[in-house]
């Protein structure tokens, strides 16, 4: 942020700014430590799924909060803010926030099997995490319209194929992608 503000001082280069808020969705990192909880979630029950096992992993308590941002979403702001005037810092997500327990929940839901969660000790990340979209709407006129449901539809759909992909080439064993850790 501060880089974007010195740019537009010292050599009148417009910026913007953009805080984004745990963007996901279908093409994103889903295996190997660096992805997103809902990707790991997604990629978790998927092997469940698809390997008849009951139980996914969960790091902490599962009472961690997230707001999440479906990327369509994310590029409309994006592109609605690069076509405006507006140079100070502005959030972008969804000011909804649901907790891991929940989001495992959800995304069980719409895979369409039921699971135990054993939660275990590991980084959690931060407690709480939730966007604030009042200078958004505010801004832009405009605020996230894909739903965490909808969202979460297309992304669990596109990893339940990856995984499906890469079970039956025999590259990742049901261990080797259920233990993959997330945030």
């Amino acid at each position: 942020e501060r880089l974007c503000l010195h740019y537009a001082d010292d050599y009148g280069m417009e910026t913007r700014i953009v805080r984004f808020h745990n963007i996901f969705g279908p093409l994103g990192t889903w295996e190997g430590g660096r992805e997103k909880a809902p990707a790991a979630i997604c990629r978790k029950i998927a092997v469940a799924k698809l390997t008849g096992q009951s139980e996914i992993e969960v790091w902490g308590d599962g009472r961690q909060t997230r707001s999440l941002c479906y990327i369509d979403d994310c590029l409309q702001g994006l592109t609605r803010l690069m076509a405006s005037n507006y140079r100070d810092p502005l959030n972008l997500g969804q000011d909804r926030a649901v907790t891991i327990d929940q989001l495992v929940e959800l995304i069980a839901a719409i895979a369409g099997v039921s699971v135990t969660k054993r939660h275990v000790s590991g980084p959690q990340g931060v407690r709480g995490r939730n966007s604030d979209n009042a200078r958004l709407r505010h801004v832009l006129g405009w605020e996230p319209q894909i739903s965490l449901e909808e969202g979460l539809a297309h992304t669990y759909k596109w990893v339940e194929a990856q995984v499906e992909r890469k079970l039956a080439s025999g590259v990742s064993t049901p261990e080797t992608l259920q233990s993959a850790p997330f945030p």
